[in-house]
């Protein structure tokens, strides 16, 4: 008999068009001869599952089930891509704990703790990662523009703390740019990061484990000629993405062993994306880890699974059988 799998997608943040669009390429990824899957939409209280034909059809949030045909389904598995609140940050996954459903991804504290950049870069930095220096704004918090230029220096960046595909980021290059940006960020989340400029290389490295395999994917380059690596070049293809990067095989090792160990420490589970920026003298640097990457057909994680030479369906079976 076929396990039901819902591809949990939307949220409550400007990620949601990007998430569903992850929805689109996971649902043509995962191997439909032996999983029946369901596109399920939340953002706020509207829970609502796609059926075949295109109806929508309300869950029951009791035990995250639907009706079809007055059959009552319920689910196997559940495969988060929610890019933001409520399925990056570890809500989703707490209820899902809950009902004893299986998901995808992280649990509840490496979810909530990798959501979370300032306080994930100073988690890792303790265990001997480089970072950025950086600042945390919290509402209603002044900050002047001399502590930032002092204690970070311009150029740098002020972005949100909380979200993702580069909504609120502004590369600040003069003092006057520095209070427009942390408003800007603030419409986005309720604590911002200024953080200081590290030139060098972008590079992203994919990542899952299962209790049978080790899986680190070949490297990925960033290549931008726009400001820096802003929503336009992630979606809208002003980009250039080399995979494998452009890096010898002595550094693509280090950066695999570091990405391996950073999964390792912070407990993850399903697929996960960490970025970097290669400094001079080689000095790998962590941007952020991404706990449920993009995945539509042209985001970095299919790339680095057809890099590898490996059959994205096939490692899609793996993640959701690992959890039975």
């Amino acid at each position: 008999m076929k396990r039901n799998i819902a591809i949990i997608a939307g949220g409550d943040s400007s990620e949601l068009v990007v998430s569903l669009r992850s929805a689109e390429g996971i649902y043509s990824f995962i191997d439909k001869e032996k999983y029946n899957l369901y596109i399920v939409e939340i953002q706020g209280l509207r829970w609502e599952v796609r059926l075949p034909g295109g109806e929508m059809v309300p869950v029951d949030r009791n035990d995250f089930s639907f009706l079809a045909e007055g059959q009552k389904i319920t689910f196997d598995f559940a495969y988060i891509t929610i890019h933001g609140t409520p399925g990056e940050n570890g809500l989703l996954q707490g209820y899902f704990d809950l009902i004893r459903l299986p998901y995808s991804c992280c649990g509840v504290l490496p979810a909530a703790l990798t959501f979370n950049k300032f306080a994930c870069n100073q988690y890792l930095k303790g265990f001997g990662v480089r970072i950025a220096e950086s600042m945390l704004v919290r509402k209603d918090f002044e900050i002047l523009d001399e502590e930032v230029i002092n204690n970070v220096g311009l150029p740098c960046f002020i972005k949100p703390n909380l979200g993702g595909s580069s909504f609120g980021v502004t590369k600040v290059k003069t003092k006057e740019q520095i209070q427009p940006a942390i408003e800007k960020a603030f419409g986005e989340a309720n604590e911002v990061m200024v953080e200081a400029l590290m030139e060098g290389t972008e590079i992203t490295c994919g990542c899952y484990k299962t209790k049978k395999s080790e899986v680190v994917f070949p490297i990925t380059e960033v290549v931008t000629k726009n400001e820096f690596f802003d929503y336009d070049a992630k979606y809208n293809g002003q980009v250039d993405e080399i995979t494998p990067a452009r890096i010898s095989e002595e550094l693509t090792e280090r950066v695999q062993l570091l990405t391996s160990a950073i999964y390792d420490i912070l407990g993850c589970s399903g697929i996960v994306r960490i970025d970097y920026i290669i400094t001079e003298g080689n000095k790998i640097n962590l941007l952020e880890v991404n706990t449920t990457p993009g995945m539509t057909a042209t985001s970095f994680i299919p790339q680095q699974v057809c890099a590898a030479g490996m059959d994205i369906k096939e490692v899609m079976t793996d993640i959701i059988e690992d959890k039975f």
